[in-house]
């Protein structure tokens, strides 16, 4: 794992899906066969394998509280394209710092991670007015999940965050993207732990390899999308 402390120009940035969008790192350990960030290394020159590398953007905080003030207040995505509670987070604190600043100026922020470290920054997370916090879990097979992302955190560990902040009254939610072999079994264990499911089939053809390694070509076509998205619509 090649590591770097650089410092960004900016951290507030205008995203397509939400308001704003804050990526305190560059690049991901979690390094997940399938994501679509991977896509960052045609701009970021980063020349190593996705996973294999992370910059860690150390004035993330200091460039946060100045752009704070200067921009239209909107709802902000923590991350797009890194998991802001990937294992660095634990020392480097980037995105508890951001979130910090997020609250006392009452921004609304919605967190995606697949990383039980949220849980760390419960305290604030308690006092922010206008909060979504939501897992990735993309199969409820331990065994499918070590194929496609065998350095991320457990489902069982995942799916106990949920629980937690659903009963700590925040608003929670799971990310099914995408909907790999196995998620139809997702149906039980997530209910009475979410608000709201959201399914996106994204298949990304960066994983198609992985499937065809194990045998699960049939996994990628509208019959298999179809069926276990109708085993998911509970909510």
């Amino acid at each position: 794992m090649i590591i770097k402390e650089i410092k960004a120009k900016t951290i507030l940035s205008a995203s397509k899906i939400y308001d704003w969008v804050i990526n305190p790192y560059v690049g991901c350990q979690h390094a997940c066969s399938y994501c679509y960030a991977r896509f960052m290394k045609r701009f970021t020159g980063h020349k190593e394998p996705w996973g294999d590398f992370v910059d860690v953007k150390i004035n993330a905080a200091d460039l946060l509280l100045v752009e704070i003030t200067k921009k239209k207040r909107g709802r902000v995505w923590v991350s797009g394209v890194c998991d802001p509670y990937q294992p660095l987070e634990e020392k480097y604190k980037l995105t508890r710092q951001c979130l910090e600043i997020l609250a006392q100026n009452n921004w609304p922020v919605i967190i995606q991670t697949r990383s039980p470290l949220v849980l760390r920054d419960i305290d604030i997370l308690k006092e922010m007015q206008d909060l979504e916090v939501g897992l990735s879990i993309t199969t409820a097979d331990e065994a499918i999940k070590k194929l496609f992302e065998p350095n991320a955190p457990s489902i069982k560990d995942r799916i106990k965050v949920l629980d937690e902040l659903h009963k700590a009254s925040i608003k929670t939610y799971a990310m099914v993207a995408p909907m790999l072999p196995g998620a139809d079994g997702l149906s039980e264990p997530l209910k009475g732990k979410i608000d709201y499911l959201l399914i996106d089939r994204m298949n990304y053809h960066y994983a198609d390899w992985v499937y065809r390694k194990n045998g699960l070509e049939d996994k990628l076509t509208d019959d298999f999308f179809n069926e276990t998205r109708q085993k998911l619509d509970f909510v």
